[in-house]
């Protein structure tokens, strides 16, 4: 055999033996593929229990809690008008609401809202999925279309707490289905889906503080204001009928809260463990913060107060549930509950607004202070999950414009929904029918029959 052909033998044998180490180092410097989506039982087990813990917190949390708190003559009014509107913002969210706040992008500015490519759940099946904090870990779409769902229904129910006692049932469900499209929608896409303006700046609102609370309370004083007092308010007494119920509304809603924070994480992780324990201790120091705050103004620590207290704290802390330490949380909810109490017991006296439920006092104010609040408490320094690098000064500059531009858009549009509720509808009842009860006037029957 000639030199060469021995040598070709050669090199050719030496390039085959050295194919398994080239392979070898080519799956070593090669990215690893991307593990499929799948959805994760335990996640989905835990969604869809948080799911229906939200709803608890809509019937009877809130149901009894305001229902309790309103006349005896007006309790039944209360707690239907929270069922329906809840229900009617349950089929708004599922024909056409989802898909502004979630949906695809549509021809209007994605930053404000979405598009109508997922109206009546076009495109929702069994088999899609809806993405959580984890990559690659999903759960059914259709799971988070009813988490989001109880939200946008307990928002619009919240509102109702200011102008309960004189407004019309008619007026009521018309007002939520405009203030639902032209005001929850927008404000849900903004903060929460990615693209939303204030999601793309990092804003911090883990479960709500701006999207239902700030929402919600800015809409309760703008709505109270433009539909007037209550006959005979202030002078006439109009004391709770049964602080009884409002107890119990209470504790439903701290329970419900659970779902609401810890529910926010999409998954059953320590994002949700952190988001339960500030849950619990938080609102424990903000309903003792405001017996607190009773005593030393010269009262005596009250069942209503403690009730209050623990509200205030739920609010405060829901878009701190995830960004805080435990111990941040427990000062979050002290300092919001003791705003609230001066701006219920202060405040309101002093302007002279009637704010039947003081939703405003509470959640609008509480929510205020809980979203400003979140960008101190996420600092590391004082126990919060930021980065070592965290700037609090620019992150609270995020936070102030997303209160400042929510309380512009909730005013603005309540208005709007208000004036179109109140040309179709009349808005409020007539003097007869709010001295006489809405409960007879509205519905034809009576909380109690004696």
């Amino acid at each position: 055999m000639k030199l060469p052909t021995r040598l070709a033998i050669a090199a050719g044998t030496t390039v085959f033996a050295a194919l398994p180490a080239w392979a070898q180092d080519a799956a070593l410097q090669a990215p690893a593929a991307a593990p499929a989506a799948t959805v994760d039982k335990g996640d989905t087990a835990w969604m869809m229990m948080a799911t229906v813990l939200v709803l608890a917190m809509i019937l009877p949390g809130l149901a009894l809690f305001y229902g309790g708190l309103a006349r005896t003559k007006n309790m039944l009014s209360v707690m239907t008008q929270i069922g329906a509107v809840a229900c009617f913002a349950m089929l708004i969210w599922v024909m056409y609401g989802y898909s502004l706040a979630f949906g695809p992008d549509g021809a209007l500015p994605t930053k404000y809202i979405a598009g109508l490519g997922k109206a009546f759940l076009a495109g929702v099946t069994p088999a899609s999925q809806a993405a959580t904090f984890t990559a690659g870990v999903e759960i059914p779409e259709y799971v988070f279309i009813s988490f989001q769902m109880t939200f946008a229904a307990i928002t619009i129910a919240l509102v109702l707490g200011a102008v309960v006692e004189r407004i019309k049932f008619s007026a009521v469900m018309l007002f939520a289905l405009v203030w639902l499209t032209i005001v929850y929608f927008p404000i849900a896409h903004m903060v929460w889906a990615a693209g939303g303006w204030f999601f793309e700046l990092g804003a911090l609102d883990f479960a709500g503080g701006t999207v239902v609370h700030i929402n919600a309370g800015v809409s309760a004083l703008v709505l109270a204001l433009l539909i007037g007092k209550r006959i005979g308010y202030p002078t006439e007494r109009m004391a709770p009928h049964s602080l009884t119920l409002t107890m119990v509304g209470t504790g439903l809603l701290w329970v419900g809260w659970f779902g609401f924070n810890a529910g926010s994480a999409l998954e059953a992780n320590s994002s949700a463990a952190l988001a339960m324990i500030n849950t619990f201790v938080a609102t424990a120091s903000a309903g003792l913060f405001w017996m607190l705050a009773e005593r030393v103004s010269g009262h005596k620590g009250s069942a209503l107060g403690f009730c209050s207290g623990i509200i205030a704290g739920l609010v405060a802390v829901t878009p701190a549930a995830g960004n805080s330490g435990p111990f941040g949380a427990i000062v979050l909810g002290a300092v919001a509950s003791v705003i609230c109490y001066f701006a219920v017991t202060v405040l309101k006296p002093r302007l002279g607004y009637d704010d039947s439920l003081d939703a405003f006092g509470i959640h609008g104010v509480g929510g205020m202070v809980g979203a400003i609040g979140t960008a101190i408490v996420y600092a590391p320094s004082l126990g919060g999950p930021g980065a070592a690098d965290y700037a609090m000064g620019e992150k609270l500059g995020v936070q102030l414009l997303a209160v400042v531009v929510t309380i512009l858009w909730a005013s603005i549009g309540t208005a709007i929904a208000f004036f179109i509720a109140k040309a179709v509808t009349g808005g409020r009842v007539t003097p007869e029918v709010e001295l006489e009860g809405l409960d007879l006037g509205e519905h034809g029957e009576r909380a109690y029959n004696y």
